[in-house]
């Protein structure tokens, strides 16, 4: 059956992706596979295609649930604590973040992840187009942690990382590391990076010969953890986020 959105002509209109994205439902990436799997409607209709505007005025559903047009962005500080999977449904039946956020909380995605057992600070906001922009590494944004090592590292061997690193076949740009202290066994060590790929400061660490036994997030661009205590969340201020992020990124 043919699909049509109700007011095609529009200059509201938008990709049903990015409407999703926008609605806090989760990734344009992610709504493109939602709309693979027959999970989203449009006027009653299963989509079976990405390529299509919607606006307000349609009705979309994902699972058989009403999605709303999308609510004035919001974005949270969350102080994730260890032992915690950064999505919404994990296959291995662990905890995840979102089952331990408040009630009354809305549905909110994350702003990048942090693995398992990693802790620190946690961008959460409804709005899945911004989450995607604060996300890219091209935004230039510093991510700092504090990692507690095994093994020994002298500072001259951390700052040889400024030129960048390849580990098993995958390159890693310049990255910032200062040793804070060392204590027994172990070595405290600040971090500072720009690209955030997966498990990135774990593994240019195990390069040096340094087993990250703990890892804290302590910002991720000009937003801080702070004294956030573990497990709290804390929402931002809009005049903080229109400070930070520019009118245009809220509208």
């Amino acid at each position: 059956m043919a699909i049509t959105p109700s007011t095609p002509s529009n200059a509201d209109a938008e990709r049903i992706a990015k409407f999703l994205a926008r609605a806090g439902v989760c990734s344009r990436r992610d709504a493109e596979r939602l709309i693979a799997e027959g999970r989203v409607k449009l006027n009653g209709v299963v989509l079976d295609t990405p390529a299509i505007k919607v606006t307000a005025a349609d009705q979309v559903q994902v699972d058989g649930r009403p999605i709303a047009a999308a609510q004035p962005t919001r974005v949270w500080r969350y102080h994730k604590p260890s032992g915690l999977v950064t999505t919404h449904r994990d296959p291995a039946g662990r905890p995840t973040v979102f089952q331990h956020l408040p009630e009354n909380m809305p549905r909110v995605i994350s702003v990048g992840r942090l693995d398992l057992n990693s802790e620190g600070l946690l961008l959460l906001t409804n709005d899945g187009e911004l989450a995607r922009r604060l996300e890219l590494p091209a935004n230039g944004w510093v991510r700092r942690y504090r990692a507690r090592a095994f093994g020994r590292v002298e500072q001259a061997e951390l700052d040889q990382l400024r030129d960048g690193i390849t580990v098993d076949g995958v390159r890693y740009g310049s990255i910032e590391a200062k040793l804070e202290r060392g204590a027994g066994a172990n070595s405290w060590i600040n971090v500072a990076i720009t690209e955030g790929k997966n498990r990135e400061v774990r593994r240019v660490l195990d390069a040096l010969g340094l087993k990250v036994n703990r890892l804290i997030r302590t910002s991720y661009g000009p937003f801080q953890l702070g004294a956030l205590e573990p497990g709290a969340v804390e929402e931002i201020p809009r005049k903080v986020l229109k400070d930070q992020l520019g009118k245009d990124a809220l509208d």
